[in-house]
């Protein structure tokens, strides 16, 4: 057939519909199959996939190893943070005799009704606290950059919490131990001088104390609470302060790799001038 003789089946005013199979003589194979097609939206396996004996990704192995590591982290960190704050509960024992050191002792004389005040208004009192104040203050500073370099891989929350834990858990026997040096001395004499009789109170607390919730569960209050406030914002200036995001030591770049990939960096080509006041005009087309 020949564009001079049409196709006698096919509509003369439709000229771009191909002819129906039949009229040009061929006719479809029998044992041809059409040829599944995957929908647009999920991608071809690579060449050679086996999804049977295929190994996991690393990805879901992570997750995988991750999922199973959960409880034995968990008690890691419960034990890190219990630990730390039992051992900074153990060092308010020397930051106390510190403290009974350099707080002074009050004059008070002996009446029949007990001890009163030597002076109207004494002073000793007030720098009782005021010492206490101070050293609670700088024993939260000092601990939490002692635990920023010691724990160095709990940084973080970890370290945070164990810091506040273990400075308000070493305040209370700081002052209990302090107030405790002479205490028994104090007594005695107490119980045995004659009115008019001057001695010396040891130091203690008048802005600070602790109070116990439901009778079980001591609260403290007052500048009892001076360690763990110096120990956050420490902990909290030096985890703002890091230069690393996940504020443990990361291996730094190295800089001839930095500048080999400056080097291979192609140029890009330099603008064209503009033609001078004066010049003529390039021809055009």
């Amino acid at each position: 057939m020949s564009p001079d003789t049409p196709d006698p089946e096919r509509p003369v005013d439709d000229t771009d519909r191909p002819a129906p199979p039949g009229a040009s003589g061929a006719t479809p194979s029998s044992s041809a199959e059409p040829t599944a097609v995957p929908p647009p939206d999920r991608p071809l396996p690579p060449a050679g996939f086996d999804p049977a004996g295929s190994p996991p990704s690393a990805a879901y192995q992570s997750s995988l190893e991750q999922g199973a590591d959960q409880p034995p982290r968990r008690m890691r960190v419960a034990a890190t943070v219990l630990g730390t704050a039992l051992a900074l509960a153990v060092l308010g024992a020397p930051l106390g005799l510190l403290w009974a050191a350099l707080a002074p002792d009050t004059p008070v004389l002996k009446t029949a009704e007990g001890a009163i005040y030597a002076e109207p208004q004494p002073e000793q009192p007030i720098a009782a606290d005021g010492w206490f104040s101070v050293l609670g203050l700088a024993f939260g500073v000092l601990a939490a950059l002692v635990l920023w370099f010691v724990l160095r891989r709990w940084r973080g929350p970890v370290g945070l919490l164990a810091a506040v834990l273990g400075a308000l858990a070493a305040a209370p026997v700081a002052w209990q131990v302090g107030r405790r040096v002479g205490r028994a001395t104090f007594d005695r004499l107490l119980d045995t001088a004659p009115p008019g009789q001057a001695f010396s109170k040891p130091a203690d607390l008048r802005a600070g104390g602790v109070d116990w919730l439901l009778g079980v569960l001591p609260v403290p209050h007052g500048n009892l609470l001076l360690p763990a406030f110096g120990a956050a914002i420490m902990y909290t200036l030096l985890a703002g302060w890091s230069r690393w995001p996940s504020l443990r030591p990361e291996p730094e770049p190295d800089p001839t790799a930095f500048s080999w990939a400056l080097a291979g960096t192609p140029t890009p080509p330099a603008a064209p001038e503009p033609p001078a006041p004066g010049a003529a005009e390039p021809p055009r087309g």
